[in-house]
């Protein structure tokens, strides 16, 4: 579950929020298999997209991250869940969207890390109201 500004995130809906204003976040994963998974590392990384096919990754002049942008989860029993907190500060207007990656973080591993990606949270920065 994808929390943004306190309200449920769906893929499909865009979040709207004040450039200057902190923007709270929260990720909540929930083990919903049989046996403990981890450990993991959670990053979100925001973007703006151009609709040419180009994402812009840089944008530490825009947007910038109240505390930090990758968190470290060690195991998740089954049925249980590990939220996570955050905020995000628009510097400027514009849409722009966050990827929230879940990656393996066990270098004992042999194989690639695998990835859960979940669908980008869609976040429009408007001018303070006066």
């Amino acid at each position: 579950d994808i929390l943004v500004d306190g309200k449920v995130c769906d893929c499909d809906a865009v979040v709207t929020c004040q450039v200057g204003d902190p923007v709270p976040l929260q990720v909540k994963l929930t083990n919903w298999s049989k046996h403990s998974v981890g450990p993991f590392a959670l990053t979100m990384m925001p973007y703006q997209d151009y609709q040419n096919g180009v994402h812009n990754y840089d944008l530490q002049d825009a947007i910038t991250f109240v505390g930090s942008n990758t968190f470290h989860i060690d195991t998740v029993k089954p049925t249980k869940d590990s939220v996570y907190f955050g905020a995000l500060l628009f510097l400027y207007t514009g849409d722009f969207y966050l990827n929230i990656k879940f990656h393996e973080d066990n270098s004992s591993r042999e194989l690639p890390l695998s990835w859960l990606c979940l669908p980008s949270v869609h976040i429009r920065a408007t001018e303070p109201v006066a």
